[in-house]
């Protein structure tokens, strides 16, 4: 089991809930992106607590051989019309290992070949197709990595330079913070918003369909909040406190799918299938597997996680607080003026100020108000890139307010 710190409370206006809390979602940015994962992932895939999870990836490693060999000396084998049946004879193996479906994937892409065209290929004709790929292969040298979990496989085929972090690195970076992701620390995986009320619940038992916790052959992805402290960042128009919390996701791949990243942000509610609501301060960073990808995870990645597990919030309130209260328009005249000289067209401009006034019961007057607008035109643009292009341009907007 990994050690871990109970993170004590930082946040500048948070408190200790017992209960659900109110939540108004008309604002912030909605992010499908944990979503998307909870959709996709088959129950195999979902875990109930970050030991578990954990276990599952540090197995597959510690029962992994990873080598770097010469092009040249891999031999492509077929013993069956079966395509799915090929092998590669590695040196250092007495015996052919069979390649996944990804890492055949990746083989073909390195010598250049059409992995799905050669899938339809009787093996031996794959086979000589990739044999000869291999032996006119201008990089000299491959790293592969091969499994012994149960059933000997190919688990991924990579360029030399390739640097791997391993998928139970990143799970053990989360665990320092937030131990079993199951609430022994303030970190853990979300609640869920019940809509007949608006009310978001931190208090919902983790199981096959609530867990955002996931790993596959080829990635883990892991959503965690830390919805039992939502923090207070100013009033909502009835009076209300509008209640964020905060929340972070993460994601790696040990065999070359994807990069290793990491997005923090506020938000206001989580609901049950698993769509992130009224989003704020949304940060990214990613890292590529290349040479030293390494060293950065261990001195710049996993360090920004710990300090975002252990930073204050009130940058964040009094960000959202000069918002608020910095006015740059009291006529239709100032509203329309503002927006236009910042690129925004005649319709988008009708559009924003209509929003605010049908959301809020009054037209935007400060810098906060017209974020709210624009981010709320944004939900419901049907293109991503539309989306992003209006989102970023909402996030220069409030950041100028700082």
């Amino acid at each position: 089991m990994i050690k871990n710190d109970v993170r004590r409370d930082v946040s500048a206006g948070a408190r200790s809930v017992t209960s659900g809390f109110k939540v108004d979602i008309s604002r912030g940015e909605r992010i499908g992106r944990v979503s998307s994962e909870w959709f996709s992932r088959p129950d195999d895939e979902r875990y109930l607590s970050l030991n578990a999870l954990h276990d599952a990836v540090r197995t597959r490693a510690e029962r992994a051989t990873a080598r770097t060999v010469e092009t040249k000396a891999l031999r492509v084998e077929a013993r069956t019309n079966d395509v799915s049946r090929l092998a590669l004879g590695i040196p250092g193996r007495d015996e052919p290992v069979a390649p996944t479906h990804w890492s055949f994937g990746q083989l073909c892409g390195l010598v250049g070949a059409p992995a799905g065209y050669l899938r339809q290929l009787p093996a031996p004709l794959a086979g000589i197709n990739l044999q000869h790929g291999l032996a006119s292969h201008r990089a000299e040298l491959v790293k592969t990595l091969e499994s012994d979990d149960g059933r000997i496989e190919l688990r991924a085929v990579t360029g030399p330079d390739y640097g791997r972090i391993w998928d139970h690195e990143l799970v053990e970076a989360v665990m320092r913070i937030a131990g079993d992701g199951v609430g022994d620390t303030r970190w853990k995986v979300p609640g869920t918003l019940d809509w007949s009320t608006m009310t978001h619940n931190p208090f919902v038992e983790v199981s096959k369909d609530t867990t955002t916790l996931y790993a596959s052959d080829r990635d883990v992805f892991l959503f965690l909040v830390d919805d039992t402290h939502p923090i207070e960042a100013g009033k909502l128009p009835n009076g209300d406190p509008d209640l964020y919390f905060r929340g972070f996701y993460c994601w790696n791949s040990e065999v070359g799918s994807k990069t290793l990243g990491m997005a923090s942000f506020f938000l206001r509610a989580v609901c049950m299938n698993r769509n992130i609501w009224g989003a704020e301060g949304f940060e990214e960073v990613s890292i590529r597997h290349s040479k030293f990808a390494a060293h950065r995870f261990a001195h710049q990645a996993a360090p920004a996680l710990e300090r975002f597990a252990d930073s204050s919030a009130g940058a964040f309130v009094s960000g959202i607080r000069a918002a608020r209260e910095r006015i740059v328009a009291r006529t239709d005249e100032d509203r329309e003026t503002f927006l236009r000289k910042r690129g925004f067209s005649k319709g988008e401009t009708a559009t924003i100020i209509a929003t605010v006034l049908g959301e809020e019961g009054r037209p935007p007057e400060s810098i906060y108000d017209f974020v709210q607008g624009i981010t709320a035109v944004a939900r419901d643009r049907p293109h991503q890139d539309a989306r992003l292009e209006l989102e970023a341009r909402a996030a220069k907007l409030m950041a100028s307010a700082q």
